[in-house]
């Protein structure tokens, strides 16, 4: 359903309706009723509202930051010595690796930031979207704080909850980042094309055009509307301080959190900072810090006479509508987890894996792969995530019999297939958000990027096939992957070079004038 009509809302409501009518033998009614109990049951769950209340504050903090313009502020501080071709790319880079906490605020300041300054140095709008879109979604989800955090670490809890596995999700979560090699390759590859202006496929051509005939758009191009619906536009008289003071305040109490909640000196002295973030409560760490970035950011803006009490308020409510959608797919996740749970889905699942021979190092590589395409044709991630981790842990975890390197893999297969087919679908949130943003064609925008997540995918995918061999280590998967992808970017990039008459696919710096 999620494929066929793209909603996934209404996908994931089905999906639990249909859990609830099928234990209730096939009666409609009661099958509602028993869907209602499992929404509610899990919005009332001690960590599941904590969650929610993260997201609604973070949502609220970060439409504080963005409309008093701290964020726009920070952006034209960082931007404003920037001249040439090459450093605009960097700079948009760079400020997509800076703001870590949003992928939807990344691609908004991102985007209206620098579309000025990339205009002005001729970098295509379909550059500026790429840059945009591949350091939004990836880069929050590696986050150690952001609003999806809390969303990943509550998936992976409550499906070792389900497998009564007494092990810290977000320890879990931490083993999982080095497993995603799409998201990790995916930064370095726009870094690596930002800096050496070495392209290929359609992207070569687009930024050709904008060096050579000073057009960042192709003639025809129809770019998106870049207008901040939800919000508004911000303040212009923003400081940097109200940005940069509430996301040290967010980084610092949700971190001091963790350390206390987790039993400070005393856990750390018994085994480790592990032991520590094994036993916190990240979700209640992650709402102290939340409130906390809301408290400084509310009073900043006031202290600073950057907005008045009414407008802060509006700025709040209206921030935490942004995360309504965010916590309605997230409210539906858990509920289909528990349809999941009394149907026996992932039992079942493991039942024939194992019947199959499937060993657990050949997950990470099937559980990609089938995140890659449901992510791509429904256009979300969030929902990929949803619908994969209580497939894919209880996979994992049933075949090995032990949370090791073929879990933790598995999990960062689930959100890097996510992230990969969220990056190249036209129907993503994201993709769209991207080339609204960056005033880019939107077509352009998906058909410039594909090459590059197809090459980064490509090589995440011969790297889980060598952790299907054995190769369970990340710190040798990692180098390889890198080199991998140095090595596809340069024979491309050459070749695309030579079809095209562009040699080595470079094309050249170009320096704005005063």
């Amino acid at each position: 359903m999620a494929i066929w009509t793209k909603r996934v809302i209404l996908a994931l409501f089905a999906g639990v309706w249909i859990g609830g009518v099928m234990i209730s033998g096939w009666n409609p009614v009661t099958g509602t009723t028993q869907t209602l109990d499992w929404i509610v049951g899990n919005a009332i769950d001690d960590w599941n509202v904590k969650i929610l209340l993260f997201d609604f504050l973070i949502g609220a903090g970060v439409g504080l930051i963005y409309k008093s313009g701290g964020a726009m502020a920070i952006g034209r501080a960082l931007t404003s010595k920037v001249r040439s071709s090459r450093g605009a790319a960097m700079m948009g880079w760079l400020l997509g690796v800076l703001i870590f906490f949003d992928d939807y605020t990344n691609t908004i300041i991102v985007g209206n930031t620098m579309r000025p300054i990339t205009d002005r140095t001729r970098v295509s709008r379909e550059m500026l979207a790429y840059i945009d879109d591949s350091t939004a979604a990836p880069v929050a989800g590696l986050a150690l704080v952001s609003t999806w955090i809390g969303y990943e670490v509550g998936l992976i809890g409550d499906a070792f909850k389900d497998l009564n596995v007494d092990y810290g999700a977000y320890v879990a979560w931490m083993h999982s980042v080095p497993f995603r090699f799409y998201s990790i390759l995916a930064i370095i590859l726009v870094f690596i094309v930002a800096f050496t202006h070495r392209h290929y496929g359609p992207m070569l051509h687009a930024e050709y055009r904008a060096r050579t005939e000073g057009k960042v758009l192709r003639d025809g191009a129809k770019p998106l509307m870049t207008t901040e619906v939800d919000l508004g536009m911000p303040k212009e008289n923003g400081s940097v301080h109200i940005f940069i003071w509430p996301i040290l305040t967010l980084i610092f109490v949700t971190l001091y959190g963790m350390w206390y909640t987790g039993g400070g000196g005393a856990a750390y002295a018994e085994g480790g900072l592990m032991e520590v973030l094994g036993n916190s409560d990240s979700a209640l760490a992650l709402l102290w810090g939340s409130f906390a970035m809301v408290v400084v950011a509310f009073f900043l803006v006031l202290a600073m006479k950057r907005m008045t009490i009414e407008e802060a308020e509006d700025a709040i409510v209206r921030g935490m509508k942004q995360m309504v959608i965010a916590n309605t797919i997230l409210l539906l996740a858990w509920s289909i987890k528990s349809a999941t749970d009394a149907v026996g889905t992932a039992p079942y699942i493991v039942d024939l894996a194992k019947s199959a021979g499937v060993s657990g190092s050949w997950v990470p590589l099937i559980v990609f792969l089938i995140a890659m395409f449901i992510s791509f044709t429904t256009g979300t991630s969030w929902g990929t995530f949803s619908i994969m981790l209580p497939i894919a842990i209880p996979l994992a975890y049933g075949v090995t019999g032990y949370v090791g390197p073929e879990v933790f893999a598995s999990i960062g297969a689930v959100f890097a297939g996510g992230i990969f087919g969220d990056h190249c679908s036209p129907i993503s949130d994201t993709t769209i958000m991207s080339s609204m943003f960056s005033g880019s064609d939107h077509i352009d925008h998906v058909t410039t990027q594909v090459p590059y997540a197809v090459t980064a995918s490509s090589v995440g995918i011969i790297l889980y096939i060598l952790f299907g061999f054995g190769v369970h280590s990340w710190a040798v998967l990692l180098p390889l992957g890198f080199i991998l992808l140095v090595a596809a970017w340069y024979v491309l990039s050459e070749w695309y070079g030579k079809k095209y008459g562009i040699p080595h696919g470079k094309v050249p710096v170009y320096v704005a004038e005063d």
